[in-house]
């Protein structure tokens, strides 16, 4: 969404209010408009909200945050780490009050311990967790402890009494990689692990810190997490599969389809689908967040989607380079090419019929204007 002179005019409590904290952190007013632009655009919420979700980012009432660590790679918080729209300084230090998280904060061992602690006891209620990793209950949960307990006694005793939890990337959200066949600790998500607690589901490989951002501030602005399907994931990143908004769908229409690593369908940008791509069974909004500030992401960068965001995508969506056996939404026996080929027929057929009506036309012409003469 771009913000210019025009809406700045429209929305002109920015004057009014101001946004000291931000200034001081060296961020311009306009800077901030569009910040705000972005995060109410990635809620796909009305322009209108702008000044709403502004306000709900100025105020004084940072919620604070504890960042819990399990089975993971830490590739979540490293996606954190190098968020740069906002930058991770403005993240911690403006909209959230990260006041405990292993891999970065100072404190270690029994003052990292005591300052959890002293969250749970004075801020119950009050605070947001955001688990990273899968959560192992094999072995009574020997497999993942920290300071002598165990990741389902820390998950359990934090997430119940929280606010609301936020499960990062798709371990914390289902599992992931350490939950693949044959499951050897018996990795599960935070909502198999705690069930019945107040949870968003934002899965990916890493997460897209866009989407974590977005799921804050739609909290700080409404007081309430936004809107999840099935299986937790908010609909304002996850409401559409990777195929509908995919920059190859047009050579996935046309029946044009990458057939061998390097050949030319590949150098020319065509559909990724024969080589494994799984966009027309993935829900996320990776063609429209991407990655690396928005500058690319699998697809973009020639290698086919793997279907990350949906659970056990490790055991279902593999082999990663064999095709799909058919495409949901377009009958169970409609395979790619039955589906490109038809649609070149269908343009073929309707070419051919527009043209035979004009020269139906042309030949009534004469006829009716003798009649009408």
């Amino acid at each position: 969404m771009k913000l210019d002179h025009d809406s700045e005019k429209m929305f002109p409590m920015f004057d009014e209010v101001g946004s000291p904290f931000w200034e001081k952190r060296g961020v311009s007013r306009r800077d901030f408009m569009k910040f705000c632009a972005t995060m109410t655009a990635a809620l796909s919420l009305p322009a209108a909200m702008i000044p709403k979700v502004a306000e709900a980012l100025e105020s004084d009432g940072r919620p604070s945050v504890i960042w819990l660590e399990f089975q993971s790679c830490t590739g979540d918080t490293e996606a954190l780490l190098r968020a740069s729209s906002p930058t991770v300084a403005e993240i911690v230090l403006d909209v959230l009050s990260l006041d405990y998280s292993e891999t970065i904060m100072a404190a270690a061992g029994h003052l990292a311990e005591e300052a959890r602690g002293k969250i749970l006891k004075e801020r119950a209620g009050k605070y947001i967790v955001v688990v990273e990793g899968s959560i192992p209950i094999g072995e009574n949960s020997a497999y993942c402890c920290i300071g002598g307990r165990s990741a389902l006694e820390i998950a359990r005793e934090l997430c119940s009494n929280a606010l609301a939890t936020i499960a990062v990337g798709t371990c914390a959200s289902y599992g992931g990689l350490p939950a693949a066949a044959p499951n050897p600790t018996g990795a599960v998500g935070v909502g198999e692990a705690v069930p019945g607690i107040t949870l968003v589901n934002l899965p990916g490989c890493p997460v897209n810190t866009d989407n974590l951002v977005a799921t804050i501030v739609h909290f700080l602005t409404f007081g309430r997490l936004p809107a999840v399907d099935g299986k937790g994931r908010p609909l304002f990143a996850y409401g559409k599969k990777i195929h509908d908004n995919c920059e190859r769908r047009s050579h996935f229409d046309a029946g044009q389809y990458v057939e061998a690593w390097g050949d030319q369908g590949h150098r020319k940008g065509h559909c990724l689908y024969k080589m494994g791509c799984k966009g027309p069974a993935t829900f996320h909004n990776c063609p429209i967040q991407k990655y690396n500030e928005k500058t690319g992401w699998p697809v973009g960068s020639g290698h086919g989607c793997v279907g990350c965001s949906e659970p056990a995508f490790w055991d279902s969506m593999s082999p990663f380079y064999r095709r799909l056996p058919n495409v949901p939404g377009f009958g169970i026996e409609a395979t790619a090419d039955k589906i490109g080929l038809g649609l070149v027929a269908a343009a073929a057929a309707g070419f051919g019929i527009h043209g035979a009506l004009n020269a139906l036309r042309k030949d009534k012409e004469p006829e009716d204007s003798t009649r009408e003469g």
